[in-house]
């Protein structure tokens, strides 16, 4: 069966919970095991369960979801919770986290323990998530709009979306980042069967090997990717990727598109960039890395490639992503960027506006 992305972190996260019952744990797992492709038999003899059960569980979660997984036990009665407090958990999920929690984006257990430490308002994770699967919110996903404080928000954006709708004639743009700290992760054991997992002692389900940092560049243009792994990250590593990334637009405007990391900045990059007239910067908004094209790129990359991958050695990790690049550039297509300046800046009034009465209603 296939799982989305999503569906995969909802299912893993229930069935890592010391939180939970051991068979709603179990159930879990049978579910996230079979999309990951594993056969039925091996998930039977690793959970201890028969093959119908297998079945059954999978079958349950394709026409319920999580819900689905809850079975019938008695005197499990429904979470009940109050009209207020459903409308509450739904008004901060749509809303970026504040600066104080450092998040970027609420996840069930964040929000649940948000709302019991500044409120004293008690739900449980799995009411958030079952909240969220009703009104189809996902905080956690790649491209989940965030409010920037950079006080230049609108000219960058007017900058960066003028290029990708508009992009000057006979000129190049490149969208430009780095990736850091991308482990290589070996399974070394299975999770236990629920029948042993109450009395033996787990040990962690992965080993790391190491770390690497890709850097990459996006043609916007064509779709094509360029990218290199390099094991550290620092303004002279940066300028050299982007002369790799400009050589082969030789004779070319080139405007790149980049965030404002201090190591896109470095005197030795003002230096280069003056010597070099025809390539140009274009800063994301702080706080606004969705605007920048690369990070769409790497959400793929994630999901296709890294996240479910076994990687023995920080080597074969970096194989893995070479092979990944050369497969995608194979039948490269570029991204069609439609939100237009007036919309996005739209949004964000309306956002803010929520925002404002949110807190004057919460003063009250």
């Amino acid at each position: 069966m296939e799982l989305s992305v999503e569906q995969a972190a909802e299912l893993r996260e229930l069935a890592n919970s010391r939180n939970v019952p051991a068979d709603l744990a179990a159930r879990a797992r049978i579910v996230l095991w079979s999309g990951e492709g594993r056969r039925r038999k091996d998930i039977a003899e690793l959970l201890g369960v028969s093959l119908p059960t297998v079945d059954r569980w999978k079958t349950r979660y394709s026409q319920r979801g999580l819900a689905g997984l809850e079975g019938d036990r008695p005197g499990g009665a429904r979470e009940q919770v109050p009209a207020r407090v459903r409308a509450r958990v739904i008004a901060l999920t749509r809303m970026t986290p504040p600066a104080c929690t450092g998040l970027s984006h609420w996840s069930t257990r964040e929000l649940a323990k948000y709302l019991k430490r500044t409120e004293n308002i008690t739900v449980s994770w799995h009411y958030i998530a079952r909240l969220w699967r009703e009104e189809q919110l996902k905080p956690h996903c790649h491209g989940t709009f965030k409010i920037s404080r950079d006080p230049a928000f609108a000219e960058k954006v007017a900058d960066v979306v003028g290029l990708y709708l508009a992009p000057p004639g006979g000129a190049v743009v490149l969208s430009i980042d780095e990736k850091t700290q991308i482990q290589a992760l070996d399974r070394t054991q299975p999770v236990l069967p629920v029948a042993f997992a109450a009395t033996e002692k787990r040990t962690h389900d992965y080993v790391r090997h190491g770390t690497t940092n890709l850097f990459a560049a996006l043609n916007v243009g064509t779709g094509e990717v360029i990218g290199e792994c390099k094991p550290s990250r620092n303004g002279q590593d940066f300028l050299a990727f982007l002369k790799k990334a400009v050589k082969p637009h030789a004779g070319k405007e080139i405007h790149v598109v980049l965030d404002n990391l201090s190591t896109h900045t470095t005197p030795d990059v003002k230096a280069w960039l003056a010597k070099n007239s025809h390539v140009h910067f274009h800063f994301t908004p702080v706080g606004s890395s969705w605007i920048n094209q690369i990070e769409t790129w790497f959400g793929i990359l994630t999901r296709q490639s890294i996240r479910r991958g076994t990687f023995a050695s920080v080597n074969v990790l970096i194989t893995q992503i070479r092979h990944y690049i050369d497969s995608w550039n194979s039948e490269a297509r570029p991204f069609t960027w439609t939100a237009t300046v007036g919309e996005i800046l739209a949004k964000v009034r309306l956002i803010q506006t929520n925002i404002k009465k949110l807190v004057a209603n919460n003063s009250k």
